[in-house]
């Protein structure tokens, strides 16, 4: 039972992360929406820092398991960045998850705990690296071609994914993120 609870905690955490960002959340709301007491919470997640680095690290361990399944299971690395974006799409189409919550909370960074602003560099990492890798075997593979390295070439897909999330929820229109991301794609194709 006691992972059970641990478990609807952090869901409930990351859906308010998600929803109001790291700053506009309490235990209270955490409490309410999981009908515990705040002494519950604190026995699974002592403090607020340390519930969002759990949250951002199952977020990151989601991320690497789902990108190495892609990486797996298809062949085609421009596919992968389109599977990649209709994963995002879905999500914000539905509501199931509308932001990337470590894209969310990199805009509050300079006011977060630094151990929380580490887990979100840590993802920024990771994504960033399984782009460019991505990227560099679709220039191999001749599906894609890059105009800069594939540095550059991957923080400039993640940013506008990260970008195009936002206009989404700013105009409250999924079409925006559909357009943006599109050209991004169409941008890297060979």
């Amino acid at each position: 039972m006691q992972g059970e609870t641990a478990e609807r905690i952090l869901q409930t955490a990351r859906t308010l992360i998600s929803d109001r960002g790291y700053s506009a959340f309490s235990y209270a709301d955490i409490s309410e929406a999981v009908q515990i007491r705040k002494a519950s919470i604190h026995h699974h997640f002592p403090t607020k820092s340390g519930l969002v680095v759990a949250v951002l690290r199952a977020h990151r361990e989601r991320f690497l398991a789902a990108t190495q399944a892609l990486t797996h299971q298809v062949e085609d690395p421009l596919a992968r960045l389109q599977a990649y974006v209709r994963h995002w799409e879905g999500c914000i189409r539905d509501r199931s998850q509308p932001f990337c919550i470590a894209a969310l909370l990199a805009a509050e960074l300079p006011s977060l705990p630094e151990e929380v602003g580490a887990e979100v560099h840590k993802h920024f990492l990771a994504l960033g690296e399984w782009i460019r890798q991505t990227l560099e075997e679709g220039v191999v593979k001749r599906s894609m071609k890059l105009k800069g390295s594939s540095e550059d070439e991957a923080q400039t897909f993640m940013a506008t994914v990260h970008g195009a999330m936002l206009s989404a929820r700013a105009l409250g229109d999924c079409a925006v993120f559909e357009a943006v991301t599109h050209s991004a794609l169409q941008r890297i194709q060979a």
